[in-house]
């Protein structure tokens, strides 16, 4: 048996043919589609980018206990259990997280692994004198701003780009094993996540009036641009999904040339998605986690059942796509395990949920049923009491600061750290205070999320699943305090 995993940071299921997109162009997702199951109902859990990567290892939620960090020494990671197993894997990527402090554990799960620089503020090429930068919209500045420019000089057709570099590393690895077995492919590309920096030919997909400063990287903030200004931003995102489809569609080409329908699943997915002035808002974590960035997009092809061309929606979430490759491959999940295998929910629809968890180290918690979200609001302003459990204390780009460990204790261990008793850190997560109220509403009516409802009843049973989910998660008492709860 074989597997390739393609994945997206930030792929916009909005921004997708497949799920109704009339604007932007992405035949080869919708050549996907046609080949494969579309989930309609699949919800990030732990965000965002390495915590749902913990997530993929792990199959369990870990944003009640941590915030951004490494896999811990009592994570189960399924891409090394795969390979105890007999199962070669393989990652190829250009996610420059994972060379970070905070995430730098991840690739050497694998078998063998390949990466390709220079996405985002990638500290890349050495250059002591200043590139020449164009005066931007939001007046972004800082040395991630200014190692892009000096990037970006590398960078100047299509084949010297991060993504072009990983799909061919990745089609590489397919023409080189295509007559072996037992393997599993991570391809694992930082597009569309921003900066939108992508070729001409992608822009000249998007035509459009804009004469103003230069505008493809979003700050993480609350919308204050021009509409001219904001709808430039969406045009050059959707010309870096447009090179993402085009790239997604070599994979396809590949296999539908070796015939490697009839024995490789292909999982497609993402972490999250991406708000671009939705909701008032650009980005993601300091708001609550609405549908634009919850709800993804993902794409399974299982060869076991041949299900293809249908649409699926049964609630899903990032935690079942390790149990789900641990099913293909015939390899028992291990004990810790949350999420559950999709192989019948794939072939049938089958139920596997009846809610699911997500949200980040100290924002709103949250909980839907596939068709109701409720966002639990932390209690207090002061977003506390709030801690990190650890025995890795890196944070994205750095170690744990001296004063975040002056009070730290010994905390005893929790269900699934193998009997290891963790650091206790006090932690101010993403909000140091929190905007929002706990809201809920009903994706049926209002998939938007426009207007919250008020129903003591429905907030009562959600309020119980979450509650639930919380202690299924063994979650910390604090989080409880935190959210009002108990």
């Amino acid at each position: 048996m074989r597997a390739i995993m393609v994945m997206f940071d930030s792929l916009n299921r909005r921004m997708l043919e497949p799920y109704g997109c009339d604007w932007v162009k992405t035949p080869n997702f919708t050549r996907l589609a046609g080949k494969a199951v579309t989930f309609d109902r699949a919800f990030v859990g732990s965000m965002p980018c390495m915590p749902a990567r913990r997530e993929i290892h792990t199959g369990r939620y870990n944003f009640l206990h941590r915030s951004w960090g490494p896999l811990e020494p009592f994570d189960d990671s399924m891409p090394e259990i795969l390979k105890r197993n007999g199962i070669y894997t393989h990652l190829v990527s250009d996610h420059y997280h994972y060379w970070e402090d905070g995430g730098a554990v991840y690739h050497n799960r694998y078998s063998s692994w390949e990466i390709s620089r220079g996405q985002e503020g990638d500290f890349w090429k050495g250059e002591v004198g200043d590139p020449e930068i164009p005066e931007d919209v939001s007046g972004r500045s800082g040395d991630a701003w200014r190692e892009d420019w000096v990037n970006r000089k590398y960078m100047r057709r299509e084949e010297d780009q991060p993504q072009a570099k990983t799909f061919a590393m990745g089609l590489e690895f397919l023409e080189t094993n295509k007559d072996e077995d037992n393997w599993f492919l991570h391809i694992e590309t930082f597009d569309p996540h921003e900066p939108y920096f992508t070729q001409q030919k992608y822009k000249d997909m998007y035509p459009h009036k804009y004469d103003g400063r230069h505008f493809d990287w979003p700050p993480y903030r609350k919308v204050q641009e021009t509409p001219e200004e904001v709808e430039h931003m969406r045009y050059e995102s959707a010309a870096l999904h447009s090179m993402c489809d085009a790239h997604l569609g070599k994979v396809l080409d590949f296999m539908d040339g070796n015939d490697m329908w009839k024995d490789t699943m292909l999982i497609v997915n993402t972490d999250h998605g991406f708000l671009l002035g939705e909701h008032d808002w650009w980005a993601k974590c300091r708001m609550p986690f609405y549908n634009e960035i919850a709800n993804t997009p993902l794409f399974i092809w299982d060869p076991r059942c041949g299900r293809k061309g249908e649409r699926c929606g049964e609630l899903v979430a990032t935690i079942d796509l390790a149990p789900t490759l641990y099913d293909f491959f015939g390899v028992e999940a291990p004990v810790d395990v949350q999420g559950l295998s999709l192989r019948e929910t794939t072939a049938r629809d089958s139920t596997v949920h009846d809610a699911v968890l997500f949200g980040v180290h100290g924002g709103h918690v949250n909980v839907t049923d596939g068709r109701y979200v409720y966002m639990r609001a932390p209690a207090e302003e002061d977003n506390t009491p709030l801690y990190n459990y650890t025995l890795m204390p890196t944070h994205m780009r750095g170690f744990f600061r001296p004063v975040e460990l002056e009070s730290l204790e010994l905390a005893e261990p929790f269900t699934f750290t193998k009997g290891q008793k963790t650091m206790k850190c006090p932690a101010s997560g993403w909000l140091d205070k929190h905007e929002y109220r706990t809201m809920l509403f009903d994706l049926e009516e209002d998939y938007e999320q426009e207007h919250a409802i008020e129903d003591a009843e429905l907030e009562e049973r959600m309020r119980g699943l979450l509650l639930e989910k919380m202690e299924e998660s063994d979650a910390p008492p604090e989080q409880y305090i935190r959210l009002g709860l108990k």
